[in-house]
């Protein structure tokens, strides 16, 4: 490609020495000169092109810290329950989709909500035996820990009334010890494997398709959470050309044998396709009642799930890092979160050996000492800011308990880097709905007034730096990814609104006009 000026823009470069710029030149997918277009085109290489942007607002491109991009394409193919309001209505909707199935098939999808239907109750197998006679049926629940299974899919799995919970995991059984359909955290663990052998479709294709739809979101790096079958497809996306998405791709927990034989270290790899840290669990997730709380869950004993105990915590995490792998721990619960920290500051000395930036996926929930401790310990804290107004029905469980809940403000004001990601498809990955919530602490109706627990809302600046500047560090990529200076990837996302003079409302309803990757431009938006 030759080189070429992007013009009549307003650049926010993140960049503090030089915060705002006219026109970027671009090389060889960097960013080699910025100014004004006079400048540059005095300056510019014979053959270079200009693009206008017609007096546009542009920022660098944006991240997906935490993001299943495996999950998300395929779900773009599957059976949806986000809109069911009931039990009822959730049935209706599988029924309906079983038209596109064979007999046999196995049917995927799910993202239910129990906690917004209208009789919030724990659904069950013999529901979807109803719904779909003739199908293995497995419905992952909105925060992803939870499946619905009907007793075609529990056969298929091999779960009977004599198999036992796996560690770190439940298989719900009724008062007669049969299960009932719900298996919940590792207990789910099959299934995505069942799900990443191909039963739901070709993933190049879908990935393919999912790319488009994160580009017209000004997405241009994402750090993905699935499997390997993801970097393969990626891979082989690349291999074709057909890759435009940069991807840090994390290493699943059972994978790490294989990777440290192979050699396989965080930092391997170039912009394209990064190997980042190994996805470790230490608990579940809130809407499930899983996470793992100092104090219990209201109306029971209940504290939530272990779901690595914590000397294998220790023992994982040293392992990692001893061969050069950083660990990301996904924490929700106080406790879990109180853990990790334990478990980093236990393994200090290696990582400071081998210069590793660990990672702590969520964080929701923290004990006020622990928020210095993350950063002192030089812990990236990523989190996910649309969760906030999502969880708004069930925040009440941790109120009054004197807990820093999504406490981004606390963990700026305290030093520690925070990136920001959407953990789609739990979410929907667009980051202007996380920096709207990231300023508010609202749903998109406003509500609450102010903000749940307002003093924890950040500045749009500090989102943005959230989405940009701090995934890059928390890949090692500082030097080349995240603000628009020379000498950095050609990575940015073109506006059709100034959201630094817009109302929080008209922050979230940008969208994005051309996303440029490598300084070519990969999506532009049609109306």
């Amino acid at each position: 490609m030759s080189p070429t000026i992007y013009a009549n823009a307003a650049f926010h470069t993140l960049d503090p020495r030089q915060p705002r710029v006219d026109a970027l030149l671009v090389d060889d997918g960097l960013i080699t000169a910025t100014g004004s277009y006079d400048e540059l085109r005095a300056h510019a290489p014979a053959g270079t092109k200009s693009v206008d942007l017609e007096g546009a607002v542009a920022i660098p491109g944006l991240t997906d810290a935490h993001i299943h991009t495996a999950s998300l394409a395929r779900s773009r193919h599957e059976v949806d329950l986000r809109p069911a309001r009931s039990v009822e209505d959730a049935l209706a909707r599988v029924a309906d989709a079983t038209t596109r199935y064979g007999d046999g098939d196995w049917i995927f999808g799910g993202w239910w909500d129990f906690n917004k239907w209208q009789m919030p109750v724990q659904p069950d197998r013999h529901g979807l035996d109803a719904a779909c006679p003739r199908n293995p049926v497995a419905l992952t629940s909105a925060d992803g820990h939870t499946v619905w299974a009907n007793s075609l899919a529990l056969q298929e799995l091999g779960i009977t009334a004599d198999t036992p919970d796996p560690a770190g995991g439940e298989i719900v059984r009724d008062a007669y010890g049969n299960a009932t359909g719900i298996l919940r955290e590792s207990a789910v663990y099959p299934v995505r494997r069942l799900a990443a052998s191909g039963a739901s479709g070709d993933l190049v294709t879908q990935l393919e398709e999912a790319q488009r739809y994160l580009l017209s979101m000004g997405l241009t790096t994402v750090h993905d959470i699935d499997g390997t079958d993801a970097l393969q497809a990626y891979s082989t996306l690349r291999g074709a050309g057909r890759l435009q998405l940069r991807v840090h791709k994390l290493l699943a927990q059972d994978d790490l044998d294989a990777a440290i034989q192979s050699g396989i270290r965080t930092g391997q790899g170039d912009p394209w396709i990064r190997r980042g840290a190994v996805k470790i669990f230490a608990d579940g997730a809130a809407g499930s009642h899983t996470c793992l709380m100092s104090e219990p869950f209201p109306g029971g004993d209940n504290h939530g799930m272990e779901v690595t105990a914590y000397p294998d915590l220790v023992a994982l995490a040293r392992k990692a890092a001893s061969a050069g792998i950083a660990v990301a721990v996904h924490a929700i619960g106080d406790q879990a979160n109180h853990y990790v920290l334990d478990a980093l500051e236990d393994i200090r000395g290696i990582t400071a050996e081998s210069r590793l930036r660990h990672r702590i996926e969520h964080v929701q929930f923290l004990q006020p000492a622990d928020v210095a401790r993350l950063a002192g310990l030089g812990v990236v804290a990523s989190m996910q800011p649309q969760h906030c107004p999502s969880d708004l029905p069930i925040l009440g469980m941790v109120e009054g308990r004197g807990l820093a809940s999504y406490a981004w403000r606390s963990l700026l004001d305290a030093g520690a880097t925070v990136a920001f990601g959407s953990d789609s498809p739990v979410e929907v990955p667009n980051p202007f709905h996380g920096l709207h919530a990231a300023i508010t602490r609202t749903g998109e109706d406003g509500q609450p007034d102010g903000g749940w627990e307002p003093w924890e809302r950040i500045s749009l600046r500090e989102a943005l730096h959230a989405y940009c500047v701090a995934p890059g560090y928390a890949s090692g990529e500082e030097g080349i990814k995240g603000r628009l200076r020379r000498g950095m990837l050609a990575d940015f996302a073109v506006l059709d609104t100034d959201i630094f003079n817009a109302a929080p409302q008209e922050v979230r309803e940008t969208r994005v006009r051309l996303t440029v990757t490598g300084g070519e431009i990969r999506y532009r938006r049609e109306d």
